[in-house]
């Protein structure tokens, strides 16, 4: 399968890559600093540019079979980055007719099935109150993905770590107890 990858230099860009090459597919990651990406194998192609950039997008997206975006706020960033870039991915997408999406955002963006108890409640006004811009950019992303006519999953990171693989993935709704 040729999957594009958005995002691929950053803490969960790298292993992606790197597990989705060990998959035995192949990989187009675009991205703005190419000498960042230090993977190399015959089925990874490094494509310089920007997820902001909409003609970027369409030359990595072209050809895939699926689209994973684990794009994320830096100090740096725009504070639109996860907007903008999805409704570029969307475009793409839509425009070949590929309609495998995987998207990473954080905990904070809400879900219907999600049932917040007080601790997440705390946690939801901590992100407002210090990370707003990053929370609504979040939030307007997930509305993008929705909105598409793409086959879409929205992953929510509320813990990722930069230890080793194990596979193991705890998986449910704010405030449900999983089995």
């Amino acid at each position: 399968m040729k999957l594009a990858i958005f995002g691929a230099t950053g803490r969960t860009g790298r292993p992606l890559v790197q597990q989705a090459l060990e998959a035995g597919h192949e990989v187009v990651a675009l991205v703005r600093t190419p000498a960042k990406l230090t993977l190399q194998n015959d089925r990874l192609t490094v494509m310089q540019g920007d997820a902001m950039n909409p003609n970027d997008v369409d030359k990595a997206v072209r050809g895939a079979d699926a689209v994973l975006s684990v794009l994320g706020q830096s100090k740096d960033s725009p504070h639109d980055l996860q907007t903008v870039a999805t409704r570029n991915i969307i475009t793409a997408m839509e425009k070949y007719g590929i309609k495998r999406l995987v998207s990473l955002t954080g905990a904070g963006v809400d879900a219907p099935q999600d049932r917040p108890k007080l601790a997440n409640h705390l946690i939801k006004f901590a992100l407002k109150t210090l990370s707003s811009q990053v929370l609504k950019d979040g939030e307007n992303h997930a509305h993008a993905i929705q909105n598409s006519t793409l086959d879409w999953v929205i992953v929510r990171g509320p813990m990722l770590n930069e230890g080793p693989y194990t596979g193991k993935y705890r998986v449910g709704w704010v405030g449900v107890r999983c089995p």
